[in-house]
């Protein structure tokens, strides 16, 4: 019923913005950009993203203004479908048959563009004594084959607890499609726990030395939050100096755990890696997905302005900052130590 009390005043706060921004959007020439209000709907794992996005984009451009809604991905993407919102960011793309029915029925111009390449990260308490777990543990882990702490180190025998922030977030779904059979539940295999959002599955790890945490490695970057310490003019600085700009350190909070995946394209090495943006690039991090813009706002509003400043440098130099990689800049290798 909570859930459904806090989508209720979401889609009124959409409504206003929506008839807001639509009022306010006048035609402009090719470059500039609009003003106006608009939403956009974004999955929870991608908050600490889009909300540095739009403030260095309403620094930047002060008569425009994002209205920021999170949700589930599943959510994001019916709005979007149902014509209650121009732009949502997911980590899936539209289908063809889902680009032709928003052309048919809204007579809207889908476009998307992959802005991000994340990683999906497993934090466990700083008492918990694993460090690390193969491609083949997290399977058997999401598949019960895996319930307690010793079968993976030490003697505590106590239950395994897998922490997500919720049933139809990005990353329960990419746990489900590569590791549980068509279909299948988390919570049927195991003892699983859905929150409302990503800081609600970073507290409960930071305090519950048997939790099991899904998380965006967004969350975990201390690059981002250290540089919001920093006045905007001085940032805007940072973000468009050209040069290649790596977030290389992550929180201490929780122990965030290397991932293993020996195959026979890497010669079955064990080595296991931390989603540093060096071991994304790489693809030596196996658990990574791709994050997409997607907008249906014409070429005269203030959303298809913003979506030219996200998928454009200084929208890419920001996600440098977060933890993951941006899609559209080169990143050297660093050494982390």
């Amino acid at each position: 019923m909570k859930k459904k009390l806090i989508y209720k005043i979401a889609a009124s706060s959409l409504l206003f913005a929506t008839i807001a921004g639509a009022a306010s959007c006048t035609p402009i020439k090719k470059g500039e950009y609009a003003s106006g209000t608009t939403t956009i709907f974004c999955d929870d794992g991608f908050k600490n993203i889009l909300d540095e996005e739009i403030e260095v984009f309403e620094y930047s451009y002060p008569q425009a203004s994002i209205i920021p809604i999170y949700v589930s991905e599943g959510a994001a993407i019916d709005t979007l479908l149902s014509d209650g919102t121009q732009a949502i960011i997911t980590s899936k793309e539209l289908t063809k048959e889902q680009i032709a029915f928003m052309k048919s029925k809204y007579k809207r111009v889908v476009r998307q563009k992959c802005i991000a390449v994340d990683a999906v990260a497993l934090i466990t308490n700083k008492d918990n004594p694993v460090q690390s777990l193969s491609y083949n543990e997290i399977k058997d882990i999401m598949n019960g084959n895996i319930t307690r702490w010793s079968q993976l180190a030490g003697n505590d025998t106590t239950k395994i607890k897998l922490v997500f922030d919720n049933a139809e977030s990005s990353t329960v779904s990419y746990f489900k499609e590569n590791f549980l059979p068509k279909d299948a539940k988390l919570a049927d295999k195991t003892n699983s726990f859905a929150q409302e959002n990503n800081a609600q599955v970073f507290d409960i790890v930071k305090k519950d030395p048997d939790a099991l945490g899904i998380i965006s490695v967004s969350w975990l970057g201390d690059d981002l939050s250290k540089a919001k310490e920093v006045p905007m003019d001085k940032r805007m600085e940072d973000y468009q100096n050209e040069t290649d700009t790596v977030a290389t350190t992550l929180t201490s909070e929780v122990n965030i755990l290397k991932v293993s995946n020996p195959t026979a394209e890497n010669d079955f090495s064990p080595v296991a890696y931390k989603p540093y943006q060096a071991y994304i690039y790489s693809g030596d991090y196996p658990l990574v997905r791709k994050i997409y813009m997607v907008s249906t706002g014409s070429n005269s509003t203030v959303l298809h302005s913003f979506y030219t400043f996200v998928t454009g440098y200084v929208g890419q130099k920001i996600i440098s900052k977060t933890g993951i990689l941006p899609y559209e800049l080169h990143q050297r290798v660093v050494e982390i130590k």
